[in-house]
């Protein structure tokens, strides 16, 4: 879509066109079920304190041992447990301005249409969730820590499997969710890991036909049943060369000895800085220097999302003085995207940055707000863990 000059710019029509671009990767997150809309919390924001933090309760299941129903047995009753859980609304804004004279001697429209705009604003919103995905998985306290814990999946330290394997994922949510692992629908990854999977033929893409009638591969796989996305937006960290535990059996592995260490060993010396309390007669592996990365995986309602909506989302602005003549495009949004069972702490904070989202002492597990008796939302229900591999 062409924009139009600023007396005639529609910000309701713009904003439209901007909503109806497709986003393939967007698309498949909703439909994965990994990110669902509630757009009734929007409505609830105006009549909770600044507008922009909502505190909702969530039911806990129904529970309790069953009585005998004996003719004899008192049935006693018991009150269900309620969670509350904050989330924030995230406000970002942004605009473009281009003068009139590069336009006059290109004879080119250099401010972005919609699609370039919806594209952008995918972009904001990947970094933003990726940002709550740090903080949540840098949470501490009681009760957090047990989620980071049982939700990662970190083998880049593992002897045998610190790369991503065939068992990797079955693993890694199962450790998360146990007996309620079917539930995770979706992960994404870095192309370094998916090409390692590719080159193993564990992940095939999928395809779509274009409209010239063309088939192409997507940026969408599937690996044991679940949808993959390719992004390398993906967290990655630098590792350096170490030494971890291992066993004689495990390939490469070295034997630890005092001093003197001959082909097949290597000295305690050289190995006590990595590998804690080595001794003589123990074995380890040397790990190549290289690149962590992280994959996230979700499940059904792991993100509940909310457009919380702007005044004036869309606006232009004409200035004929400066530079000859220049206009402005503006873009403005208020979104919410909050992970199931977890809250964001700090209701004095008008609009967190991201670094603010990235910060663990934000965000903690929706509890029953009970001194002295706090229980905390079960971890076992949200959707959500990580893998870190070398690869």
């Amino acid at each position: 879509m062409a924009l139009f000059d600023q007396k005639n710019f529609n910000g309701e029509v713009f904003g439209a066109y901007v909503d109806q671009t497709e986003n393939l990767n967007r698309n498949e997150l909703l439909k994965s079920g990994a990110i669902v809309e509630k757009p009734q919390y929007a409505s609830l924001l105006p009549d909770q304190t600044g507008g922009n933090y909502l505190t909702i309760p969530i039911k806990a299941r129904i529970g309790g041992t069953a009585n005998n129903y004996d003719g004899n047995t008192n049935i006693t009753a018991e009150s269900r447990e309620t969670y509350t859980q904050s989330r924030i609304v995230v406000g970002r804004a942004n605009g473009w301005t281009e003068k009139d004279f590069s336009s006059d001697i290109t004879g080119e429209d250099f401010l972005p249409a919609a699609q370039e705009i919806a594209e952008y604003w995918d972009d904001v919103d990947q970094k933003t969730i990726l940002a709550i995905l740090k903080g949540i998985f840098s949470m501490t306290g009681v009760g957090n820590v047990d989620f980071v814990t049982k939700h990662t999946y970190d083998v880049s330290d593992n002897a045998t499997e610190y790369g991503f394997k065939e068992t990797t994922l079955n693993n890694a949510i199962q450790k998360a969710l146990g007996d309620n692992k079917a539930k995770f629908s979706l992960a994404i990854m870095h192309s370094k890991v998916a090409t390692d999977l590719e080159n193993l033929k564990l992940l095939a893409y999928m395809k779509y036909t274009d409209a010239q009638g063309i088939e192409r591969d997507l940026t969408l796989g599937t690996l044991n049943g679940r949808t993959v996305l390719v992004d390398d937006n993906m967290p990655t960290e630098t590792a350096k060369a170490k030494y971890v535990k291992a066993k004689q059996t495990d390939k490469d592995a070295l034997e630890v000895v005092d001093t003197g260490a001959t082909k097949g060993q290597v000295n305690k010396a050289d190995v006590s800085t990595d590998v804690t309390g080595a001794k003589a007669g123990d074995y380890v592996v040397l790990l190549p220097a290289g690149d962590v990365y992280t994959t996230y995986v979700f499940g059904t309602g792991a993100i509940e999302y909310t457009d919380c909506g702007a005044k004036v989302p869309y606006e232009m602005d004409r200035n004929p003085e400066k530079n000859g003549g220049e206009t402005t495009l503006y873009s403005r949004q208020r979104k919410c995207w909050s992970p199931v069972g977890i809250s964001f702490k700090d209701g004095s904070i008008i609009s967190p940055t991201d670094e603010e989202l990235e910060k663990g002492s934000n965000w903690q597990l929706a509890q029953n707000n009970k001194s002295g008796a706090e229980k905390y939302f079960p971890i076992k229900a949200i959707p959500i863990a990580r893998i870190k591999t070398r690869g």
